[in-house]
C-alpha cells in the first residue's frame, strides 16, 4: 500500500505540481485548498502524512496544526514563506514535525517526506532490538507500540518528531550531541545558521517529560556544545 499524503494549499499550481511529483515517486497524494476540506478528508480516510501551508483562507495552517496534534500523531510538514521565521517556530511549537520555506524544489520536499517516514518507523533500542521497552527514572518508552508511559502509568502522547528525538537521546544517553549531529540523526542534514527546530523540539520534549525547571533533570544543555540526556537507560521486558 502506498502512503497517503494530504496536501493542504490554496495555490492550485503548487497542489498540481506536488500531486504529480509525489505520485510519480510512489505515493498516493490528495490535494485540498482549505482546512475545512482537509478536516473532511482526514476524518473520512486514513492519512499517513500532511503537507500544510500556513497561509490559508479561513482557518490558518497554524490553527489546524494545533488541532490535529491535539488528537493525532500524524506527521506534518509546514510550508512557510521566506519572511515568516516566527511562524516557522510557532508551527514547530504547535507540533509540526518539519517545515519547508517557499519557494522550494519538489526534490527537496520529497527528501523531507522520505526522511519523515523513516523517522516515524520504530526506533531501535541500544542493543538493536525493535521489540523492547526502554526504562529511565520510572519512565518507559515502548518501542514496539511507539508510546511513552510516565512513572504514574499515564500514556504521554508524542508527535513523530518528539518520538524520534527521544529515541535518539535514549540511544545516545550520557553523550553530548551538538545541534548539527542531532539534525543529522533526525533529518539527515546539518542545521542552518538560523534553524531553531532542534531547540524547539528539545523544549517540547522537556514539557512532555515535566522537565521544565531551571535545572532540567533529563535533557541538559551543555553550553556551546549541545544537549545531553543524563538518566540511566535500561532495556525492560
Amino acid at each position: 500500500m502506498h502512503e497517503k499524503i494530504l496536501i493542504v494549499d490554496d495555490d492550485p499550481e503548487i497542489c498540481e505540481l506536488l500531486r504529480d511529483y509525489l505520485r510519480r515517486s510512489g505515493y498516493d497524494p490528495l490535494a485540498v485548498s482549505d482546512c475545512q476540506a482537509a478536516y473532511s478528508r482526514f476524518e473520512a480516510e486514513p492519512i499517513d502524512l500532511i503537507i500544510l501551508d500556513i497561509m490559508l483562507p479561513g482557518t490558518d495552517g497554524l490553527s489546524m496544526c494545533r488541532e490535529l496534534r491535539a488528537r493525532s500523531s500524524v506527521p506534518i510538514i509546514m510550508l512557510t514563506a521566506l519572511a515568516q521565521e516566527v511562524d516557522r517556530v510557532v508551527g514547530l511549537e504547535m507540533g509540526a514535525d518539519d517545515y519547508l520555506v517557499k519557494p522550494f524544489s519538489p526534490r527537496e520536499l520529497l527528501a523531507r517526506v522520505r526522511a519523515l517516514f523513516r523517522r516515524t518507523r520504530p526506533v531501535p533500542g541500544p542493543a538493536g532490538s525493535t521489540d523492547c521497552r526502554l526504562r529511565f527514572s520510572g519512565w518507559v518508552m515502548d518501542v514496539r507500540e511507539r508510546r511513552l508511559i510516565s512513572p504514574q502509568g499515564v500514556v504521554v502522547s508524542l508527535s513523530g518528531a518528539e518520538y524520534k528525538l527521544l529515541g535518539v537521546l535514549l540511544e545516545h544517553a550520557n553523550q553530548v550531541l551538538g545541534r548539527d549531529r542531532l539534525m543529522d540523526l533526525l533529518h539527515g542534514r546539518e542545521a542552518g545558521p538560523y534553524d531553531r527546530s532542534v531547540d524547539v523540539l528539545i523544549s517540547r520534549l522537556r514539557r512532555r517529560l515535566g522537565d521544565t525547571g531551571r535545572d532540567p533533570r533529563f535533557i541538559k544543555t551543555v553550553r556551546n556544545e549541545g544537549y545531553v540526556f543524563c538518566a540511566k537507560v535500561e532495556e525492560a521486558s
